[in-house]
This record gives C-alpha cells, structure tokens and sequence, in this order.
C-alpha cells in the first residue's frame, strides 16, 4: 500500500478526470516532470479505490519501479500476466505502476499485459516523455489516455496559501480591494517561485532554494543529460541559462549555435530534449500574411517558473527585476496552458514591423488575443493590440495585468483588463 500523509493531500484538478477514467478499460496513463506530485497522486487513487469505492486492499497492487525491489515482478512478461491471472480470477485487480518507463521496452510490455484480456485495470506513471514517446506511443494505440500533471496551478498554490482566497474566487464571490492585493501578492510570489509543491510548502527563501537546487541539479543535470547520453554538458547548461533568458522573446537558432559554438543539429535535438521532459514548451507563431508576420521562428516557455529562475540564479521580488515583464509572462502562459480545452490552440502574432501580441487563443474561426503587462495606467490599449484588433477584428481580447480591472472598446472588440488570478475564467 501507498501510503500518503494527510498534510500532502493538495486537491489537484485533474484528480476528478482521472478518477472517472478508473471506470474506462483504458490504460490510465500519468506523465508529468519528476516532482510535480505524480506519486501522491497515484495514493490519492488508492485512497478513492478504498475509501470512496470500497475495493479490497488487496486487490490494488502498487509498484515503484524507482525501487529496486519491486522490479522482479516486471522481469517477465508472461510471468506478470500469469502471476495478475490468478490474482484477478474472482475480483477486479487494480495494478498502479509509478515511473512504468523503467520496464525494458515498456511500451510492447504493457500492451501485452492488456492485449491479455485480463479483468484488471492498468494505472501507469511516467516522468520522461522520451522514453514515453517512444515506447508507449505506437503500442498503446487505442488503448490508454494521457493525463499531463504539471507543478501546482496558482489554484492549486492558492490551495496551500489561503484556502479561504480560494473559497471567495471559486464561489464568485466580489472579491475586496484587499483580498485584490493579497491575490496580486501572491501571483508575484508563485510567478517567481513557481508551483513544484516540495517549493510551494517549503517556509522559507533559503529552503525554497535549496529544493529548487535539488530539483535542478538531479533532473535537467543529471536525468535529461543522462538519458540522452550528452557529452557536452557544460553546452548543454549554458543553453537552459540562455533560454530562461529569452524567455518570450523570438527564439534564433543560428545565434544560440554561435553562442555555445555548437553546431544547429545538436540546438534543435537539445531544445526537443527538454520539451519531451517537461523543462520548456515552444510557442508557433500565428500567421496569415507570410509577407508581414512572423512565420519560422518560436517563442519558448518554461513549464514552471521558478525552474526557470533558478537557471537565472534570480529570486528577486517582482518590483526589483528588470525582467518582470517576462516573469509574468511566463507564469501566465502556463496558467493558460493548463486550462486550455483540446479544441483550443495557443499562439503569439508578431510582425516584421515588430508589433506582437503575447499569446492568441484559437477556437475555430474565434481568436482571443492577450497582452500580459506587468503594470499599466488604466484602460490603455497596447499598441500591439491595436494593430492585431484592425488587421482581425476579433469579438473580445484581454489584457493581463496587475493593476486594474475594467473593460474598454477598439471597433468592434470588447477589451477586458483582468488580475491574473482570473485566467481559470477565461
């Protein structure tokens, strides 16, 4: 049995999605980054299989193939299927597997092991999308759901911070002037910080740091460079470091090959490196006039903040940063990211005149585009914006601030200036 403390039951929103997906034949199939709280997740499942389903404890086998004990039962194909034979000839077995990718090409070992027929349900975990992609993705064709766990949501942080904060928004309630700037506070805080949830409930700076570090340290360090078998490590770092400097701006393969003297090859295999663990996602461009947008070059995001400041050795408070503004940024493409739909796409438009909007949410034939400003004086229309609203003229857009809330007009365009602690609504 896995056992979980109370204190570490963050209620996280994907749970109830995945909970229903325990009725589908499916394999349940949990990815994420190496401490985003996938193994906690995984005995909040066993918690509901128990307490909310009544299913008998030994009916649930857990497995952590990070240990070196509970590899024997995988050594073996036939063995397993054999061994979950006999085990579920009365009842239901429930086989949770954490960090499944350690079974020797897992992708054809499980297939089999579904493929069986057997009256058991599969709930697998992984922490590398390489070697998930590669092993999983042709196999389990047809047969398993993805559910992508991230760090903490600022919702999800919010949950730790001020569960009362949280009670006022999800009820919707008016929010105060007060609980505005306490709302805005914390933003900041989770914007620099990020959401890894060992980060989130540690109580201090110097402790946050130090499992930033940890974090750091064994997973882009050692996990990703180890994995790929990468030679040039010092390459390999220096370009994370320029990265998270250039985070939300275009980014220039050729510039960074000259930078690290590595040749183009070995940039664009590096970056695919740490978008298939979970570190960055590209950002495309949207275009539909190849003679005056922007049409090649991406935008990178880290997937979580304070990874991408501890790559820059900077936590300064928001109001003390020359990068605030990408800072930001950041945090909120990652918040939108989480709470986009499958039939949504996210994009940023930028001329060659060099007018930008940060992020655009397609639809369909619907276009949402967002400014993030860290500060701006009352209703003030980007230029960006101005110029994206005469060439589109989409119904609404939105500007993400930290300084008011209001609604202005350009043409036919609604503008809505929102705190950032409302993307969940957007």
């Amino acid at each position: 049995m896995l056992k979980i403390e109370n204190k570490n039951l963050i209620e996280r929103e994907i749970f109830p999605e995945i909970v229903a997906h325990l009725n589908e034949r499916e394999i349940t199939l949990i990815v994420g980054a190496r401490q985003v709280g996938k193994t906690v997740l995984l005995g909040m499942l066993e918690n509901e299989l128990v307490n909310n389903r009544k299913i008998n404890q030994d009916n649930i086998l857990y497995f952590n193939l990070d240990i070196v004990k509970d590899w024997e039962l995988f050594q073996s194909q036939s063995e397993l299927i054999e061994f979950l034979k006999e085990k579920s000839y009365r009842d239901k077995i429930y086989l949770i597997v954490d960090e499944a990718q350690r079974v020797p090409e897992c992708g054809r070992f499980f297939k089999g092991v579904y493929d069986a027929n057997l009256n058991v349900k599969l709930i697998l975990s992984g922490s590398s999308s390489l070697e998930l992609k590669t092993q999983f993705k042709e196999s389990l064709t047809g047969r398993k759901r993805v559910f992508y766990v991230s760090s903490f949501s600022f919702f999800e942080f919010l949950r730790v911070k001020n569960k009362n904060l949280v009670k006022v928004l999800e009820e919707g309630r008016e929010v105060s002037s007060l609980s505005q700037k306490k709302l805005n506070l914390l933003f900041e805080e989770y914007a620099v910080w990020g959401g890894y949830p060992r980060v989130v409930l540690s109580n201090t700076k110097e402790e946050k740091q130090a499992t930033l570090a940890e974090l750091y340290t064994s997973y882009i360090e050692r996990d990703i460079v180890g994995f790929l078998e990468i030679k040039n490590r010092l390459g390999f770092s220096k370009l994370v470091k320029l990265l998270a400097g250039q985070t939300g701006q275009l980014i220039n393969i050729s510039e960074l090959s000259n930078s690290l003297s590595l040749d183009r090859g070995t940039i664009e295999r590096y970056i695919k490196a740490l978008e298939d663990t979970f570190v960055i996602t590209p950002l495309l461009p949207f275009f539909k006039n190849s003679r005056q947008e922007i049409i090649k070059q991406n935008k990178i995001y880290f997937n979580d903040s304070g990874l991408r400041n501890y790559a820059l050795e900077n936590f300064s408070l928001m109001e003390e940063r020359p990068d605030s503004g990408f800072v930001l940024e950041n945090a909120v493409f990652k918040e939108i990211l989480l709470y986009l739909t499958p039939f949504k796409r996210i994009r940023f438009w930028r001329t060659k005149q060099g007018s930008e909007i940060d992020f655009l949410i397609l639809e369909g034939e619907k276009m949402v585009p967002i400014e993030v400003k860290s500060s701006i004086k009352k209703a003030i229309i980007p230029l960006g914006l101005r110029n994206f609203i005469k060439a589109y003229s989409p119904k609404s857009a939105i500007v993400v601030n930290l300084s008011t809330e209001s609604k202005a007009r350009l043409m036919e365009t609604t503008i809505q200036y929102l705190y950032p602690f409302r993307l969940k609504s957007i």
